[in-house]
Protein backbone atom coordinates (compact mmCIF):
# COMPACT_ATOMS: atom_id res chain seq x y z
CA UNK A 1 0.00 0.00 0.00
CA UNK A 2 1.33 3.42 -0.69
CA UNK A 3 1.85 6.30 1.41
CA UNK A 4 -0.62 8.63 0.15
CA UNK A 5 -3.40 5.68 -0.02
CA UNK A 6 -1.89 5.03 3.87
CA UNK A 7 -2.16 8.13 5.08
CA UNK A 8 -5.87 8.90 3.18
CA UNK A 9 -7.20 5.76 4.88
CA UNK A 10 -5.99 7.40 8.32
CA UNK A 11 -7.70 10.10 8.05
CA UNK A 12 -11.26 8.58 6.71
CA UNK A 13 -10.95 6.60 9.69
CA UNK A 14 -9.75 9.58 12.10
CA UNK A 15 -13.41 11.32 10.70
CA UNK A 16 -15.12 8.37 11.50
CA UNK A 17 -14.11 8.15 14.84
CA UNK A 18 -14.25 12.03 15.50
CA UNK A 19 -18.06 12.09 14.12
CA UNK A 20 -19.43 9.22 15.90
CA UNK A 21 -17.88 10.93 18.95
CA UNK A 22 -19.68 13.72 17.92
CA UNK A 23 -22.79 11.79 17.40
CA UNK A 24 -22.52 9.96 20.49
CA UNK A 25 -22.10 13.42 22.67
CA UNK A 26 -25.23 14.88 20.91
CA UNK A 27 -27.62 11.44 21.15
CA UNK A 28 -26.43 11.94 25.37
CA UNK A 29 -27.37 15.49 25.60
CA UNK A 30 -30.93 16.57 25.87
CA UNK A 31 -32.99 19.23 24.46
CA UNK A 32 -32.70 22.66 26.65
CA UNK A 33 -35.69 23.22 28.91
CA UNK A 34 -38.79 25.19 27.84
CA UNK A 35 -39.24 28.09 30.85
CA UNK A 36 -42.92 28.07 29.92
CA UNK A 37 -43.32 24.62 30.89
CA UNK A 38 -41.18 24.56 33.87
CA UNK A 39 -43.07 27.09 35.15
CA UNK A 40 -46.48 25.76 34.54
CA UNK A 41 -45.38 22.84 36.01
CA UNK A 42 -43.87 24.40 39.29
CA UNK A 43 -47.48 26.40 39.46
CA UNK A 44 -49.34 23.31 39.57
CA UNK A 45 -47.04 22.09 42.28
CA UNK A 46 -47.42 25.45 44.30
CA UNK A 47 -51.14 24.89 43.88
CA UNK A 48 -51.37 21.49 45.09
CA UNK A 49 -48.45 22.33 48.25
CA UNK A 50 -50.99 25.44 49.84
CA UNK A 51 -47.39 26.80 50.65
CA UNK A 52 -47.61 30.70 51.14
CA UNK A 53 -44.31 31.22 49.37
CA UNK A 54 -42.15 28.70 46.98
CA UNK A 55 -38.80 29.09 44.98
CA UNK A 56 -37.94 26.53 42.44
CA UNK A 57 -34.40 26.41 40.45
CA UNK A 58 -33.72 23.82 37.89
CA UNK A 59 -30.38 23.62 36.48
CA UNK A 60 -30.03 21.64 32.87
CA UNK A 61 -26.17 21.49 31.87
CA UNK A 62 -25.43 25.25 31.68
CA UNK A 63 -29.16 26.33 31.43
CA UNK A 64 -30.68 27.88 34.88
CA UNK A 65 -34.23 28.38 35.38
CA UNK A 66 -35.47 30.29 38.56
CA UNK A 67 -39.62 31.12 39.43
CA UNK A 68 -40.82 32.30 42.44
CA UNK A 69 -44.44 31.76 43.22
CA UNK A 70 -47.23 33.12 45.83
CA UNK A 71 -46.00 35.77 48.56
CA UNK A 72 -42.95 36.38 50.99
CA UNK A 73 -44.74 36.40 53.99
CA UNK A 74 -48.90 36.04 54.29
CA UNK A 75 -50.88 39.17 52.41
CA UNK A 76 -47.37 40.54 51.41
CA UNK A 77 -48.08 40.51 47.56
CA UNK A 78 -44.20 40.60 47.02
CA UNK A 79 -43.35 37.05 45.02
CA UNK A 80 -40.14 35.56 46.09
CA UNK A 81 -37.26 36.33 44.06
CA UNK A 82 -33.48 34.90 43.18
CA UNK A 83 -32.72 37.41 46.19
CA UNK A 84 -35.27 35.99 48.96
CA UNK A 85 -33.61 34.27 51.78
CA UNK A 86 -34.53 30.55 52.76
CA UNK A 87 -33.76 28.16 55.37
CA UNK A 88 -31.43 25.04 53.91
CA UNK A 89 -32.95 23.32 56.82
CA UNK A 90 -31.60 19.42 56.74
CA UNK A 91 -30.05 20.16 52.84
CA UNK A 92 -27.14 21.65 55.39
CA UNK A 93 -26.11 18.02 55.97
CA UNK A 94 -25.21 17.45 52.37
CA UNK A 95 -22.73 20.88 52.58
CA UNK A 96 -21.59 19.09 55.43
CA UNK A 97 -21.26 15.77 53.61
CA UNK A 98 -19.39 17.33 51.28
CA UNK A 99 -17.02 18.77 52.92
CA UNK A 100 -16.16 15.06 54.67
CA UNK A 101 -15.13 13.97 50.99
CA UNK A 102 -13.34 16.62 50.07
CA UNK A 103 -10.98 15.86 53.75
CA UNK A 104 -10.91 12.04 52.73
CA UNK A 105 -9.33 13.22 49.33
CA UNK A 106 -6.75 15.19 51.02
CA UNK A 107 -6.43 12.58 53.63
CA UNK A 108 -7.61 15.01 56.56
CA UNK A 109 -9.92 12.50 57.72
CA UNK A 110 -10.67 8.57 56.64
CA UNK A 111 -14.58 7.10 56.16
CA UNK A 112 -13.60 4.63 58.88
CA UNK A 113 -11.93 7.10 61.41
CA UNK A 114 -13.52 6.55 65.16
CA UNK A 115 -15.21 9.32 66.18
CA UNK A 116 -13.51 8.93 69.57
CA UNK A 117 -10.23 9.95 67.88
CA UNK A 118 -12.22 13.72 67.78
CA UNK A 119 -13.81 13.68 71.08
CA UNK A 120 -13.09 16.24 73.87
CA UNK A 121 -10.63 15.54 76.58
CA UNK A 122 -11.85 12.75 78.99
CA UNK A 123 -15.32 12.00 76.84
CA UNK A 124 -16.07 8.65 75.88
CA UNK A 125 -17.89 7.70 72.84
CA UNK A 126 -20.53 5.33 73.80
CA UNK A 127 -20.04 1.81 71.26
CA UNK A 128 -22.08 -1.48 70.62
CA UNK A 129 -20.19 -3.91 69.13
CA UNK A 130 -17.66 -1.69 67.39
CA UNK A 131 -17.36 1.95 67.88
CA UNK A 132 -18.61 4.76 66.11
CA UNK A 133 -17.24 5.50 62.56
CA UNK A 134 -17.06 8.96 60.69
CA UNK A 135 -18.95 6.98 58.08
CA UNK A 136 -21.50 6.04 60.16
CA UNK A 137 -22.49 9.40 61.18
CA UNK A 138 -22.63 10.00 57.50
CA UNK A 139 -25.03 7.27 56.45
CA UNK A 140 -27.16 7.23 59.65
CA UNK A 141 -25.90 3.95 60.87
CA UNK A 142 -24.46 5.26 63.91
CA UNK A 143 -27.21 4.03 66.32
CA UNK A 144 -28.01 7.39 67.56
CA UNK A 145 -31.16 8.79 67.67
CA UNK A 146 -33.00 11.10 65.64
CA UNK A 147 -32.66 14.55 68.11
CA UNK A 148 -30.83 14.77 71.39
CA UNK A 149 -33.82 16.11 73.27
CA UNK A 150 -36.66 18.76 72.74
CA UNK A 151 -35.08 22.24 72.67
CA UNK A 152 -36.10 24.65 75.61
CA UNK A 153 -39.49 26.68 75.05
CA UNK A 154 -38.83 30.34 73.06
CA UNK A 155 -35.23 28.91 71.61
CA UNK A 156 -34.81 30.26 67.90
CA UNK A 157 -34.71 27.19 65.50
CA UNK A 158 -31.51 25.40 64.83
CA UNK A 159 -30.14 27.09 68.00
CA UNK A 160 -29.98 23.69 70.01
CA UNK A 161 -28.35 21.94 71.09
CA UNK A 162 -24.69 23.68 71.26
CA UNK A 163 -21.42 21.78 71.24
CA UNK A 164 -20.83 21.71 75.49
CA UNK A 165 -23.95 20.24 75.74
CA UNK A 166 -23.98 17.58 72.86
CA UNK A 167 -20.97 15.85 73.99
CA UNK A 168 -21.78 16.08 77.33
CA UNK A 169 -24.69 14.20 76.27
CA UNK A 170 -23.47 11.50 74.51
CA UNK A 171 -21.12 9.65 76.69
CA UNK A 172 -24.41 8.25 78.43
CA UNK A 173 -26.23 7.01 75.73
CA UNK A 174 -26.97 3.45 74.44
CA UNK A 175 -26.71 3.00 70.82
CA UNK A 176 -29.94 1.87 69.40
CA UNK A 177 -28.35 -1.00 67.04
CA UNK A 178 -24.23 -1.55 66.32
CA UNK A 179 -23.20 1.23 64.42
CA UNK A 180 -23.36 -0.11 60.70
CA UNK A 181 -26.09 -2.08 61.08
CA UNK A 182 -29.06 0.05 60.84
CA UNK A 183 -30.32 3.15 59.18
CA UNK A 184 -31.75 5.65 61.43
CA UNK A 185 -32.00 9.28 60.53
CA UNK A 186 -30.08 11.63 63.12
CA UNK A 187 -29.82 15.31 63.23
CA UNK A 188 -27.22 14.86 66.18
CA UNK A 189 -25.35 12.68 64.19
CA UNK A 190 -24.39 14.84 61.62
CA UNK A 191 -23.68 17.99 64.17
CA UNK A 192 -21.09 15.17 65.95
CA UNK A 193 -19.81 14.68 61.66
CA UNK A 194 -19.11 18.75 62.05
CA UNK A 195 -17.29 18.80 65.13
CA UNK A 196 -14.98 15.75 64.04
CA UNK A 197 -14.20 17.66 60.92
CA UNK A 198 -13.41 20.40 62.98
CA UNK A 199 -11.25 18.75 65.52
CA UNK A 200 -9.62 17.41 62.13
CA UNK A 201 -8.80 20.65 60.55
CA UNK A 202 -8.03 22.37 64.04
CA UNK A 203 -10.38 25.11 62.80
CA UNK A 204 -14.03 26.67 63.42
CA UNK A 205 -16.65 24.63 61.40
CA UNK A 206 -18.01 27.29 59.58
CA UNK A 207 -14.90 28.83 58.88
CA UNK A 208 -13.96 25.42 57.19
CA UNK A 209 -16.84 25.61 55.27
CA UNK A 210 -16.85 28.89 54.11
CA UNK A 211 -13.08 28.35 53.14
CA UNK A 212 -13.17 25.44 51.46
CA UNK A 213 -16.86 25.07 49.92
CA UNK A 214 -18.61 28.66 50.19
CA UNK A 215 -15.25 31.08 48.87
CA UNK A 216 -14.10 28.61 45.81
CA UNK A 217 -17.71 28.27 44.44
CA UNK A 218 -18.20 32.37 45.41
CA UNK A 219 -21.83 31.42 47.26
CA UNK A 220 -21.98 34.51 49.19
CA UNK A 221 -25.01 34.43 50.47
CA UNK A 222 -25.02 31.31 51.83
CA UNK A 223 -24.05 31.68 55.57
CA UNK A 224 -24.91 30.80 59.64
CA UNK A 225 -24.90 33.86 60.83
CA UNK A 226 -27.16 36.05 58.33
CA UNK A 227 -27.40 39.84 58.68
CA UNK A 228 -30.43 42.17 59.28
CA UNK A 229 -31.11 42.98 55.26
CA UNK A 230 -30.70 38.84 54.93
CA UNK A 231 -33.06 38.35 57.58
CA UNK A 232 -35.68 41.04 56.04
CA UNK A 233 -35.08 39.30 53.04
CA UNK A 234 -36.06 35.72 54.82
CA UNK A 235 -39.56 34.29 53.44
CA UNK A 236 -42.01 33.56 56.09
CA UNK A 237 -44.77 31.15 56.78
CA UNK A 238 -47.88 31.41 58.16
CA UNK A 239 -46.91 31.32 61.73
CA UNK A 240 -44.35 33.03 63.57
CA UNK A 241 -40.75 31.24 63.78
CA UNK A 242 -39.13 32.97 65.59
CA UNK A 243 -35.86 35.28 65.01
CA UNK A 244 -33.73 34.79 62.25
CA UNK A 245 -30.48 34.44 63.99
CA UNK A 246 -26.80 32.38 64.50
CA UNK A 247 -27.41 29.08 63.60
CA UNK A 248 -23.53 28.10 63.75
CA UNK A 249 -24.34 26.02 66.86
CA UNK A 250 -26.47 23.09 64.39
CA UNK A 251 -23.70 24.24 61.65
CA UNK A 252 -23.02 20.10 60.54
CA UNK A 253 -27.15 19.53 60.47
CA UNK A 254 -29.26 22.10 59.40
CA UNK A 255 -28.33 25.82 59.83
CA UNK A 256 -27.09 27.19 56.83
CA UNK A 257 -29.10 30.11 54.74
CA UNK A 258 -29.02 30.79 51.31
CA UNK A 259 -30.87 31.78 47.76
CA UNK A 260 -32.00 30.46 44.99
CA UNK A 261 -28.59 32.46 43.28
CA UNK A 262 -26.34 30.38 45.40
CA UNK A 263 -28.19 27.26 45.11
CA UNK A 264 -28.23 27.62 41.16
CA UNK A 265 -24.29 28.05 42.16
CA UNK A 266 -24.81 24.60 43.83
CA UNK A 267 -26.74 22.84 41.69
CA UNK A 268 -24.08 23.34 38.85
CA UNK A 269 -21.24 21.89 41.35
CA UNK A 270 -23.85 19.00 41.73
CA UNK A 271 -24.29 18.30 38.57
CA UNK A 272 -20.37 18.50 37.52
CA UNK A 273 -21.11 21.63 35.04
CA UNK A 274 -19.50 24.79 34.44
CA UNK A 275 -18.37 26.01 37.86
CA UNK A 276 -15.59 28.52 37.10
CA UNK A 277 -11.62 28.20 39.09
CA UNK A 278 -13.81 24.86 41.04
CA UNK A 279 -13.50 21.43 40.16
CA UNK A 280 -16.07 19.47 40.00
CA UNK A 281 -17.60 17.18 42.97
CA UNK A 282 -15.76 14.27 43.40
CA UNK A 283 -17.86 11.25 42.60
CA UNK A 284 -17.56 9.45 45.66
CA UNK A 285 -19.91 12.42 47.59
CA UNK A 286 -22.80 10.94 45.92
CA UNK A 287 -22.26 7.36 45.51
CA UNK A 288 -23.91 4.91 47.55
CA UNK A 289 -22.23 3.22 50.42
CA UNK A 290 -25.00 1.03 51.82
CA UNK A 291 -28.28 -0.88 50.78
CA UNK A 292 -31.40 -0.66 52.16
CA UNK A 293 -31.66 -4.23 51.41
CA UNK A 294 -28.30 -5.40 53.53
CA UNK A 295 -29.45 -3.77 56.62
CA UNK A 296 -31.38 -4.98 59.79
CA UNK A 297 -34.20 -1.87 59.43
CA UNK A 298 -34.53 1.84 57.65
CA UNK A 299 -35.89 4.60 59.65
CA UNK A 300 -36.88 8.11 58.42
CA UNK A 301 -34.79 8.00 55.26
CA UNK A 302 -37.94 7.27 52.42
CA UNK A 303 -39.69 10.49 52.86
CA UNK A 304 -39.15 10.99 48.90
CA UNK A 305 -39.58 7.70 48.20
CA UNK A 306 -38.49 3.99 48.84
CA UNK A 307 -34.56 4.45 49.10
CA UNK A 308 -32.52 2.08 47.09
CA UNK A 309 -28.96 3.30 48.38
CA UNK A 310 -27.30 5.52 50.85
CA UNK A 311 -25.18 7.42 50.25
CA UNK A 312 -23.11 10.47 51.98
CA UNK A 313 -26.35 12.44 53.51
CA UNK A 314 -27.67 11.36 50.14
CA UNK A 315 -30.55 8.86 49.31
CA UNK A 316 -31.04 7.45 45.91
CA UNK A 317 -34.14 6.66 44.50
CA UNK A 318 -34.44 3.44 42.04
CA UNK A 319 -31.25 1.29 40.82
CA UNK A 320 -28.53 3.32 39.71
CA UNK A 321 -28.42 2.32 35.82
CA UNK A 322 -32.26 3.08 35.72
CA UNK A 323 -32.44 6.39 33.44
CA UNK A 324 -34.86 7.46 36.14
CA UNK A 325 -32.90 6.66 38.86
CA UNK A 326 -32.39 9.93 41.68
CA UNK A 327 -30.19 11.31 43.86
CA UNK A 328 -32.28 13.36 46.86
CA UNK A 329 -31.93 14.76 49.81
CA UNK A 330 -34.87 16.16 51.55
CA UNK A 331 -35.46 19.04 54.81
CA UNK A 332 -37.93 21.23 56.77
CA UNK A 333 -38.59 22.97 59.39
CA UNK A 334 -39.00 26.60 61.19
CA UNK A 335 -41.79 26.54 58.12
CA UNK A 336 -40.04 25.39 55.42
CA UNK A 337 -39.85 22.32 53.46
CA UNK A 338 -36.65 22.07 51.59
CA UNK A 339 -35.49 19.45 48.51
CA UNK A 340 -32.59 18.61 46.41
CA UNK A 341 -33.21 15.84 43.67
CA UNK A 342 -30.78 15.38 40.88
CA UNK A 343 -31.11 13.09 37.48
CA UNK A 344 -27.55 12.81 36.53
CA UNK A 345 -28.52 10.86 33.13
CA UNK A 346 -30.43 13.76 31.54
CA UNK A 347 -27.88 15.62 33.57
CA UNK A 348 -31.21 17.68 35.52
CA UNK A 349 -31.19 18.85 39.07
CA UNK A 350 -34.01 20.92 41.15
CA UNK A 351 -34.01 22.84 44.68
CA UNK A 352 -37.05 23.57 46.16
CA UNK A 353 -38.03 25.75 48.71
CA UNK A 354 -41.50 26.34 50.39
CA UNK A 355 -43.19 27.98 53.40
CA UNK A 356 -46.01 26.76 55.09
CA UNK A 357 -49.19 27.59 54.36
CA UNK A 358 -52.94 28.04 56.23
CA UNK A 359 -54.14 24.97 54.15
CA UNK A 360 -52.82 21.16 54.62
CA UNK A 361 -53.17 20.02 50.93
CA UNK A 362 -51.72 16.48 52.09
CA UNK A 363 -49.68 16.69 49.32
CA UNK A 364 -46.19 14.37 49.51
CA UNK A 365 -44.03 17.72 48.30
CA UNK A 366 -41.28 15.69 47.65
CA UNK A 367 -42.83 12.82 45.51
CA UNK A 368 -45.04 15.91 43.91
CA UNK A 369 -40.82 17.48 43.04
CA UNK A 370 -39.79 13.96 41.76
CA UNK A 371 -42.95 13.68 39.59
CA UNK A 372 -41.64 17.24 38.25
CA UNK A 373 -37.81 16.45 37.16
CA UNK A 374 -38.69 13.51 35.55
CA UNK A 375 -41.57 15.07 33.74
CA UNK A 376 -39.28 17.76 32.63
CA UNK A 377 -36.41 15.02 31.87
CA UNK A 378 -38.71 13.51 29.73
CA UNK A 379 -38.59 10.18 31.99
CA UNK A 380 -40.58 7.94 33.42
CA UNK A 381 -42.30 8.57 37.27
CA UNK A 382 -41.52 6.46 39.62
CA UNK A 383 -42.97 3.66 40.49
CA UNK A 384 -45.97 3.81 43.15
CA UNK A 385 -44.71 2.80 46.40
CA UNK A 386 -45.64 -1.13 47.40
CA UNK A 387 -48.95 -1.38 49.28
CA UNK A 388 -49.06 -2.04 52.95
CA UNK A 389 -48.91 -5.48 54.41
CA UNK A 390 -52.43 -6.73 55.02
CA UNK A 391 -53.33 -6.44 58.47
CA UNK A 392 -54.99 -9.57 60.34
CA UNK A 393 -56.99 -9.36 63.23
CA UNK A 394 -56.06 -12.48 65.41
CA UNK A 395 -57.80 -13.76 68.42
CA UNK A 396 -56.06 -13.20 71.78
CA UNK A 397 -54.76 -16.25 73.43
CA UNK A 398 -54.76 -17.08 76.96
CA UNK A 399 -51.84 -16.90 78.97
CA UNK A 400 -51.75 -19.49 82.09
CA UNK A 401 -48.70 -18.50 83.83
CA UNK A 402 -47.24 -21.49 85.36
Amino acid sequence: MSRSRSLSTFLIFLLLLISSDTFAQAAASSPPLDPERVGALGTDLFLGSGSTGMVLVVVHENQVLFHGYGETAPDSHQVPTQDSMLRLCSLTKIFTADLFARLIADRTVKLDDPLQRFAPRHVKVPSRGRSIRLVDLATHTSGLPRELANPPRDTPHFTFPDYRTRWRWLPNQRLRSEPGKAALYSNIAFDLLGDALQAASHKPYAALLAERTLKPLKMQHTTFFPIAEQCKQLLAAIKDEGPCTSTEQTAGSSGLYSNAIDMAIWLKYLLGTSVPAVSTQDPSAQAIYLKPADLISEKGLDHAGMPTGIGLGWIHILPVDEPSHIVEKTGGGAGFSTYIAINQSRHIAIFLAATDGGVDTHINLFNAANKLLLDIAGLPPLPPPPPPPPRHTARRRRVVRR
